[in-house]
């Protein structure tokens, strides 16, 4: 499993699949809305969209794409085997697009009042991998 130990007593760490045209459309500097309305399955777009309209102070709009990324993401983890719960690992680059939605969701749920949906956030990004807390912010 590359390096990562087996955990006896849960499940397998979850692994989404690459989306290689997209992945490589962001990486080019290529504007997130495009390539999201090229890829509409693929979280890292509407993520990057997320912490864009978050930084601006557009969070309503920060909230919309997270929450876009977030639903994107867990239908993809699902379809990969996912049932509820267990590691997704925030080293495999694929999965930090559902990741760092998820994130996005908690902050903007947390700056429009809503603490439940921001504390199920923040559990369920810890939950996932606490480095994706780590590295996203929501802790």
């Amino acid at each position: 499993m590359g390096g990562m130990t087996h955990n006896l007593l849960g499940p397998e760490p979850t692994m989404l699949p690459e989306h290689t045209a997209a992945q490589a459309a962001l990486d080019a500097g290529n504007d997130p809305a495009t390539v999201a309305a090229e890829h509409p399955d693929y979280s890292e777009a509407w993520a990057s969209l997320a912490e864009k309209a978050l930084d601006a102070g557009e969070t309503v709009a920060a909230y919309a794409y997270a929450r876009t990324g977030y639903h994107r993401g867990l239908d993809q983890l699902r379809r990969a085997g996912w049932k509820g719960f267990g590691p997704v690992p925030w080293a495999h680059r694929p999965n930090q697009g559902f990741l760092r939605a998820l994130a996005v969701l908690g902050k903007a749920a947390g700056k429009i009042g809503e603490a439940e949906e921001y504390e199920r956030c923040r559990t369920f990004l810890a939950d996932s991998d606490p480095a994706a807390a780590e590295a996203t912010g929501l802790k």
